[in-house]
């Protein structure tokens, strides 16, 4: 089994964008017949989609919670650190490898690892 879609609402699509695109991701804006123009990444065979927020919804839902492996750890965490990006847990040692937590505009937590 793939996930192959995961799809984000925000209601501000391109700070999300911007955002995720500082861990790596480059994302394309575009839409498909009826849809709202959003942004869409691939990351393996996964989709990554950031759309506005459903018509009903007065904020992103903040409980969802993701997990990168990225490449360029070290580089991304003086990114973050020097946007003054939101840190729930400091770049350490866990028993699942080497890891940050940090929170996206949103409020998610989002879990960082050092691929290696």
């Amino acid at each position: 089994m793939d996930i192959r879609l995961l799809v984000l609402r925000t209601g501000d699509t391109k700070l999300l964008a911007d955002f995720y695109s500082l861990l790596g991701i480059q994302f394309e804006y575009h839409k498909h017949n009826n849809s709202p123009y959003h942004y869409s990444a691939t990351i393996g065979v996964t989709v990554l989609e950031i759309y506005p927020l459903a018509k009903n919804q007065i904020e992103a839902d903040r409980n969802l919670r993701l997990g990168f492996g990225i490449e360029n750890f070290d580089q991304v965490m003086i990114t973050l650190k020097t946007l003054q990006v939101d840190f729930s847990q400091e770049p350490t040692q866990t028993e699942f490898g080497f890891m940050a937590i940090i929170i996206d505009p949103d409020g998610r937590k989002i879990e960082l690892y050092k691929n290696s």
